[in-house]
């Protein structure tokens, strides 16, 4: 299959295209500096691109994510991704169309659930009141995924990534703050994550790639887990201070309703469903074992 990966260069790309060329894929990367280059901003200049690369499948995983957010200013540092997962998905997926691209597989995300008790699965709805920094955020995924679904598409919908070049790799952003206890437990730290692993990400791409499975499916792990567990244990495992506690009044004033939100009310999602019907495992089935074995001692 000709598979033209749009985001090849970034965190989860980078584990995909490999892969997808040792299933016997063909892979076009497309990014605004790799193999084919073109800006999905750029509608014409797109559709010319992924004509000329005449794919059976698009795999969109474009962002624009800085390595560090501010939660102060989230609405600034996630603009040029909002305008990707809006404007450039409108782009690239019509340009797929006119292509003859079969199979669209769009990258979204698995912690915008509302909140609520117990897991998330695909049929709760995404966050209906959520803090004013990541409302526009939010509607930005709510389009992508809309325009995927219209596209007959599939959205995976990823946890919190960690792995090489993200935010929890050994020079990523929140490890630097974990090491340098600027990382507080706000609150109880009862927020709760489910992790996934970009080479697990990239896995569930490939097994996408050849079932007609559409709708949204989350990617994570088997080991969801509260924030007030997963801080200090990655502050052990980097031999770290343990990290400070702060009251959630106090962090509002420092971070915001979205950095507060963060930390103390995010809802962890279930996999169960892509388990089924993509017949997927994550190679790391826990966060824990996955840490260590990205950040622990060599």
């Amino acid at each position: 299959m000709r598979v033209l990966v749009a985001g090849a260069t970034g965190v989860i790309g980078r584990q995909l295209v490999p892969l997808l060329t040792a299933t016997g894929h063909e892979v076009i990367g497309l990014s605004r500096t790799g193999q084919v280059k073109a800006d999905a901003l750029d509608r014409a200049a797109l559709t010319r691109a992924v004509k000329d690369a005449a794919p059976d499948a698009v795999v969109h995983l474009l962002t624009a994510i800085p390595a560090e957010i501010s939660p102060r200013h989230m609405e600034r540092d996630f603009a040029l991704t909002n305008r990707l997962r809006t404007e450039g998905t409108r782009n690239l997926l019509d340009a797929a169309h006119e292509a003859g691209a079969t199979r669209i597989i769009s990258q979204g995300v698995a912690f915008a659930y509302d909140p609520a008790p117990g897991l998330a699965n695909e049929d709760a709805p995404f966050w209906t009141n959520p803090p004013k920094p990541s409302a526009t955020t939010l509607a930005a995924l709510e389009t992508l995924e809309k325009l995927t679904g219209e596209a007959d598409g599939l959205v995976l919908r990823f946890g919190h990534l960690y792995g090489p070049g993200t935010v929890f790799a050994a020079d990523g952003s929140i490890v630097r703050q974990v090491r340098a206890r600027k990382m507080p437990l706000v609150g109880k730290g009862s927020a709760v994550f489910s992790f996934t692993h970009t080479h697990d990400a990239a896995t569930a791409v490939v097994s996408a790639l050849s079932r007609p499975v559409g709708g949204a499916l989350n990617i994570v792990d088997d080991d969801p887990v509260p924030v007030a567990d997963w801080l200090p244990t990655l502050a052990a495992i980097l031999g770290a201070p343990k990290p400070q506690r702060v009251p959630t009044a106090l962090a509002r004033l420092i971070a915001g309703p979205w950095g507060v939100a963060f930390m103390t009310r995010l809802r962890g999602a279930d996999n169960a469903r892509a388990r089924l019907e993509l017949n997927w495992r994550p190679r790391h089935t826990s966060w824990r074992d996955g840490f260590a074995a990205e950040l622990g001692e060599r």
